[in-house]
């Protein structure tokens, strides 16, 4: 599993995130926030609660093979239990709108966690790992009736606690999986923390198979407490902005500006286009040189790309360009997916953005199915688009360039 660390130490551990919470606020490195305190004065309860817990490896928990992925979840939602019987605290869904500090203060919590066996992960990453390691567990055991349970095995032997960021479900891949896959988790004794810009009772709903969903929403209103995170404030918002960053118009003037800009990152390597190669796929780059790559906005959102794809560039790219970025209207919700899944990839891995578009971030999609979820795009566009993140980004940048010509 892809492991991200917001926290920096783990020097807290003997302190509740309640006491952490207050310390930062009291230095001034937060702001008093009435909602915010209300979470973390759940999750503080948590916290005691898994203090209270002895230091275990979940037991494997023997099921029966052969079930369709989602066939028989309606009559297991009774909770089961391993055979140590080892109480297992509720978990937490925290939801709210776009930047009002629900990953900050998931992240103060899993810094705090009084265990050793945790790990927090974005979840747009954690499902792509889940398909690849059942992709492996049956491509090594041909034979094998059910490959959930022993993926269920090895999450839970390294993790009591995960924390989620981000858990949004729009693959049905996904949904067919996700059902037995967190049964099977909470049956192993894992407590899980997510955060969410949806309601559990929306999660995958108004799309093909979303009855065969409503299982795994009523597992998750079985196994965690949701807590609203709503602050009148978007944290991401109101910061010091470049005027670099997000070009209006995509003219021959936001082209010549973007020309600049590449040439900036690429030290004066040649730039040229190039084909990266990855989990037995391809994507081609239009140009790149060294640690910076430029596209045209079709030749990423236009083309059937999905967030293997995204992760990959990201990953390989620290800086990334993009060209002529339309408004986008009710027919195009599929170009609009994509777009949104490439930014996560983006913005969950640290990536600096050049762009040129046709509006500003937040009239690029206002009607269509997704477009209340763009909101959250946009506000990270705009963090995206500070001083602060273009300067940490830009010590990445470098750093990545200075390991390649090593």
């Amino acid at each position: 599993m892809t492991y991200t660390d917001k926290t920096g130490p783990q020097a807290a551990t003997r302190q509740g995130p309640l006491a952490v919470y207050q310390q930062r606020i009291a230095a001034g490195d937060l702001n008093g926030d009435a909602d915010q305190k209300r979470v973390v004065e759940r999750l503080d309860k948590l916290w005691h609660e898994l203090a209270a817990m002895p230091d275990r490896t979940p037991t494997p928990v023997k099921e029966a093979g052969g079930r369709g992925l989602l066939s028989g979840l309606v009559r297991r939602l009774r909770p089961q239990t391993t055979e140590a019987s080892v109480p297992r605290p509720r978990g937490l869904y925290i939801v709210g709108r776009v930047g009002r500090g629900k990953t900050m203060v998931m992240d103060l919590f899993y810094g705090c966690a009084p265990i050793r066996q945790k790990e927090r992960l974005h979840f747009l990453h954690f499902m792509q790992d889940v398909h690849q390691k059942l992709h492996d567990l049956k491509r090594a055991n041909p034979g094998m009736a059910d490959p959930i349970p022993p993926l269920a095995d090895a999450i839970a032997a390294r993790a009591v606690l995960l924390c989620f960021d981000e858990f949004q479900v729009n693959d049905i891949a996904d949904a067919m999986i996700l059902g037995r896959l967190f049964e099977a988790l909470f049956a192993r004794g894992v407590v899980i923390v997510a955060t969410s810009n949806t309601e559990p009772s929306q999660l995958f709903q108004n799309r093909p198979g979303a009855d065969a969903f409503k299982p795994f929403i009523a597992i998750i209103r079985r196994e965690l407490d949701t807590i609203e995170l709503d602050s009148p404030r978007d944290y991401r918002r109101g910061r010091q902005q470049d005027n670099e960053t997000w070009l209006v118009p995509a003219d021959t003037t936001a082209r010549s500006r973007l020309d600049e800009i590449f040439a900036r990152y690429a030290n004066g390597e040649k730039a040229a286009p190039v084909v990266l190669e990855f989990s037995g796929r391809s994507l081609e780059v239009d140009m790149a040189a060294g640690p910076v790559c430029r596209f045209d906005f079709n030749s990423l959102c236009g083309k059937p790309l999905g967030p293997n794809d995204y992760l990959a560039l990201a990953r390989r790219f620290p800086v990334v360009l993009i060209e002529g970025i339309p408004c986008m209207g009710q027919d195009e919700a599929n170009l609009a997916r994509r777009f949104i899944t490439m930014i996560d990839a983006l913005y969950d891995n640290g990536n600096l953005l050049f762009a040129s578009a046709e509006a500003p971030p937040d009239t690029l999609f206002t009607q269509g199915e997704g477009s209340d979820a763009f909101a959250r795009t946009a506000s990270r566009l705009a963090e995206m688009g500070s001083e602060s993140w273009l300067e940490h980004g830009a010590q990445a940048a470098q750093a990545a360039h200075s390991l390649s010509r090593a």
